[in-house]
Order: C-alpha cells, then structure tokens, then sequence
C-alpha cells in the first residue's frame, strides 16, 4: 500500500488556567465551569465506551496509567477520568470537541485533511476559549486567564497533542525508531521557548527551546500525564481499525506561530510518508532520542554532536536536512501544499545555520527569546529575574491585550498562513472535506436534542418512536463532501438522518 498522500491530523490543547487570587487546587472546577459556559448548540454527552487509552499498539493492555503526583494533589478521591460530569464534554458544531481535563479545560480541533484548515481550526480554538474567559469574567467579575502554553513554570506540564492518521500494516516499532530523531531535533522550528529548566538535579538553563523537553522519561509507552514518553504508542484509531492507526503525538509544544504550526504538522506528515514507503531512516537513528531531546532544547544557539547508533555523530540540523532531501525528493510537486512545506521547512533551517535570530518572525521560542533579551537588555536583569519569568508566561496569554505574542501579531511582526475570514469560517463550521467532522458538526448543530452519545466515531440518537439508533461514521470515507452537504441539507430528523447516512454508505 503506498502512503496516505492526504492524511487525516488534528490538535489538542490544554490550556493554562489562571484565576485572581485562587491556587492551583481551584483549576478542576475553574475549567469545568469554563466548558459549561459554551453556549448551545452542542452534542452531549460522549461516550467513551470505545476509547481505550490503556491499549498499547505494541501488543499489549497496561494494567494502569501514570499520574502526575502534582496534578493527582488537586483532583476529588474515587473520581474517574471518563466522568461526564466532570469532563463536561461538548461536541460543537465547527466538529471540535471541548471539555475539563485534569483541571484544564482541552480544545481539541476537527481533523481536517490540509494543514492550512488545521491551521485555522486550531487559531479557532483559540478565539473560542478566550470567547469563554470573558464570559466566566462578565459571570463572576473575576478575571480568568489563558494561557495557550505547556507549563506553569513550577514543574506542572499540559499537553498540545497532535493526531495523524498512519497505516496499520507497518509495524509500531518501525515507526517508533523513525519518528524519534525527528520529534527529538524538530524543536528546532516548532519548539515555543522556556526560561530555566524544571527537570529535578539540571542547573545552569537559563532558556531553551522546548516547554516540554524537560518532562520526558522514555522512549516509547502510552502514559501521557507521567512518566511521558517522546513516542506515544497507545492504540486508538478512532477509525476503521483494520486499515488504520492514529498516531498519537505528545511530546509537541503549544505553538501561537502559524508558521511554527504549519512546519510541525507538515514535516511530520511528511515524515511519515517516508516511513510507509519505506524509505531507509536508519542513517539517523539516535542511540539516546529522549536525552538527545533535551540536550537540542538546553542549546539554542549551537548545535551539540549527538550520538547516533552507528557510532558516529550527527546535530539536530543534520538529521533536519536529512530528512527534508529525503521528502523533497520524493514528494515535491504532489500538490501546492506539500511545495509549501517543503519551501518554508528548507528555508527555516538555513535560517537557522546562518542566525536562529532569522526565525523570529515565525518560529516561537525565537520570537520569544528576542523579546526577553531586548526587556533584559533594556532592564539591567537576568534571566534567572522574576519579571523575565512572567514574561515568558505572558507570551502565551490568549487574551490580545496582553498577549506578547499577539503584539506581535498585529504588528504584523509573524507571519500568517491563514486569514481572519478562514479563522471564523472555523468558528462555526467544520473543514470543508473532513467527512467525519461535517456530520459531527451537523448533528451538533441541528439534531442535538436527539443525541443519546456522540464520540468521534461513534453516534447515537433518539428516534421519533422512542428507540434508541446508532452509526459508526466509518463509512463515510468514500463519499464527496458536496454529496455529503447536499443530502444532509433536507435533514431535519434523526429517523431521517440516520436513513440519509445509511443510503450514502450503502446505496442500492
């Protein structure tokens, strides 16, 4: 089978929560009545019968997951993660989902199948959230902060994960070797900056690239709060299980830089095409992957020798250039698209070589550190300094008049890969060939009081006679998105928008 030209991928993000004069044991509530504000319509509640978070694509079913010692402070004895009431989850009808997890409220994007929709649904999560702060602030008087970040500064990390949809006939410990010198050197471009280190004994950081380095323990497993690994392996298609896997990426930072965005998702789908046709990455192959990573993340502004399992040396620019001759041979000219990755990941990475100061305009760990060093320049004060600290958290904050990033942004200081029209087209609306997404959002908007449980696969409804009727939305993948549109037009029950489905998936 030849690789997935056209692959499904989408984003998570935890985002930081912060209430006036309140502690961190306040966050599980604080985001829970954060989600309840979401104005209807929606779909509830979800149903996680067919989530399987303990599965590891390596065979075999963990007895249990791993939990932050510091996050398991703060959460009520004997509650379980799959409460609705707690994780209070809406399925909206831009295809997203949004709830409370383990105290921060999660925007997970629709799958779309361009990077620039993904692009514009992820900078759609972000308007939604803020939307919501200034809600919970006109509510209660109380400000409510965001922050669109990965790490309170005192050793709590939350996840931006990624989803892509891969092939399951390669076997996981292929793409487990292939994948680690890229998620260990691609930071280079997509990592979002952080003052000083919080990995306990390591002293002497006073910036790095990458929020998250610090916080990975092992090269592969399925844990996800604790004990987290660079490659994920936990098994979750939420798809057709037979031809798919969903790959499940956690060690990527939060990015506000679209263009960071953009190269993050795209290298790694590109990545990943070169691992289904199977092409030979084993000249990269790290001996180390996850203290390579922090290693690249403590240096940002020369590039240590990393050891390689050949016994030689390579850097993390070396295995970049690597891995974009490889994709640019094979896949230039596929669409316009993948040109464009190709272009802007070339160019990102002679920046790179030539100054890291070149990438400010689109890469957020640079544009970060050239605003702290300016203020610390300016000040007379260190980087180990209080201030440069709640300045780094004030890069991520959502709300844009006080967002250092978002100054920058009307500034017109970062580059743009979408427009404000695309941004709230996904405000309400799903991208526009996500099949999956459309009818989610669909039954989001216009059948929600008929929902008995929805998931990202899976939807059951409630029909006129009082039976209860359910679907998986697998079938949909043959379909055309105008066909789709067109039939779910006429659509105003659940009997018969269960008929409508069912004849496109299996027309007589």
């Amino acid at each position: 089978m030849a690789s997935l030209a056209k692959r499904y991928m989408g984003i998570e993000t935890e985002y930081g929560i912060y209430i006036d004069g309140q502690g961190p044991e306040s966050s599980v509530s604080a985001s829970r009545k954060l989600v309840e504000l979401y104005p209807a319509p929606y779909a509830a509640p979800w149903n996680y019968h067919h989530e399987h978070p303990r599965r590891d694509a390596r065979g075999f079913v963990v007895a249990g997951l791993s939990i932050d010692p510091v996050d398991a402070r703060y959460d009520a004895p004997g509650t379980a993660t799959t409460d609705n009431h707690l994780r209070v989850d809406r399925m909206l009808p831009n295809g997203a989902r949004l709830y409370n997890d383990h105290g921060h409220p999660e925007y997970a994007t629709p799958e779309a199948l361009s990077i620039v929709d993904l692009i514009a649904a992820d900078r759609a999560g972000e308007r939604i959230m803020q939307d919501l702060a200034q809600k919970a602030y006109q509510d209660t008087k109380t400000p409510v902060r965001l922050q669109k970040n990965n790490t309170d500064g005192n050793g709590s990390s939350y996840g931006t994960h990624e989803n892509y949809q891969t092939l399951r006939e390669l076997p996981i410990q292929t793409l487990i070797d292939d994948l680690a010198p890229h998620f260990a050197t691609r930071i280079l471009y997509c990592g979002a900056g952080k003052v000083g280190c919080e990995e306990p004994g390591i002293s002497g950081v006073d910036f790095q690239i990458s929020q998250r380095a610090d916080f990975f323990k092992v090269l592969a497993s399925v844990d996800t709060l604790y004990n987290r690994p660079l490659v994920n392996t936990r098994d979750e298609a939420h798809d057709d299980d037979v031809l798919y896997r969903r790959l499940h990426v956690i060690c990527g930072d939060a990015n506000l830089c679209e263009t960071a965005t953009l190269l993050k998702i795209g290298t790694t789908h590109l990545v990943l095409r070169l691992i289904e046709d199977h092409v030979d990455l084993s000249a990269i192959h790290l001996s180390d992957p996850v203290s390579a990573v922090k290693t690249v993340s403590r240096n940002p502004f020369v590039l240590p020798v990393l050891p390689l399992v050949t016994g030689s040396y390579t850097t993390a620019l070396e295995v970049q250039y690597f891995l974009q001759r490889a994709a640019n041979q094979r896949y230039r000219d596929t669409d316009s698209e993948t040109n464009l990755v190709l272009d802007t990941w070339k160019m990102a990475l002679d920046d790179y070589a030539n100054d890291p100061l070149l990438l400010a305009d689109r890469v957020d760990w640079v544009a970060k550190y050239a605003l702290l060093h300016q203020f610390s320049v300016e000040e007379g004060v260190p980087f180990t300094a209080d201030i440069i600290r709640s300045l780094d958290i004030a890069y991520h904050a959502l709300d844009p008049e006080e967002g250092l990033y978002f100054g920058l942004y009307e500034a017109h200081q970062v580059q743009r890969q979408v427009t404000e029209q695309q941004v709230l087209m996904a405000i309400e609306y799903p991208p526009k060939n996500a099949l999956k997404a459309l009818v989610r959002g669909f039954v989001a908007r216009e059948l929600n009081h008929a929902v008995v449980s929805i998931s990202w696969n899976q939807i059951l409804l409630k029909l006129e006679s009082g039976a209860v009727s359910g679907m998986s939305l697998d079938g949909l993948s043959g379909l055309d998105s105008v066909t789709l549109q067109t039939a779910l037009s006429d659509v105003t029950t659940a009997d018969q928008f269960l008929t409508c489905i069912k004849r496109l998936i299996q027309p007589v």
